[in-house]
């Protein structure tokens, strides 16, 4: 058996184990993503009630609806885009302007696992993972958003 999605593999072992899990979400169409956003920075543990998060929960970004992520404040968002990545930016660039928040996180907790599915898949997600989590560490430590970038172009394969 194979599957497209972690989540159509999850599916698809709790069946065959006889449990019956939930369906995964139809996919979105054409041109829009689904993901998870979520504020977890590294330094501390903000919790879901956090007021931080107010404005926010009483008016989230179009496409998205708040959720509770653990005990972290998320966003389960279908937005548009060219691809996952730039859905997601642009969103985090969203959330930055209007509530000085930089989300931090997509939910990817396996970060050494991979799919090589494509600029939209469970790939990207974890990717994107990686992104958010150099754009707020490398600061911590130093590192100007140029330095990344750099640091990306220099290093990375064409």
């Amino acid at each position: 058996m194979t599957a497209a999605t972690a989540e159509e593999a999850s599916t698809l072992v709790e069946e065959a184990f006889g449990l019956t899990p939930p369906r995964p979400e139809p996919p979105p169409p054409p041109g829009w993503h689904r993901f998870s956003l979520i504020h977890c920075p590294v330094d501390e543990y903000p919790r879901f009630q956090d007021p931080r998060y107010d404005a926010l929960r009483a008016c989230p970004p179009d496409g998205c609806e708040v959720r509770e992520f653990g005990e972290y404040f998320s966003l389960r968002c279908v937005r548009p885009g060219a691809t996952l990545l730039e859905a997601v930016g642009v969103l985090c660039a969203e959330i930055r302007a209007e509530h000085g928040l930089l989300m931090t996180d997509l939910g990817i907790e396996k970060l050494w696992e991979w799919s090589s599915d494509g600029t939209d898949g469970w790939g990207a997600e974890i990717v994107g993972q990686l992104l958010l989590m150099a754009a707020e560490r490398g600061p911590k430590l130093g590192y100007s958003v140029d330095d990344l970038v750099r640091f990306l172009r220099t290093a990375a394969v064409d």
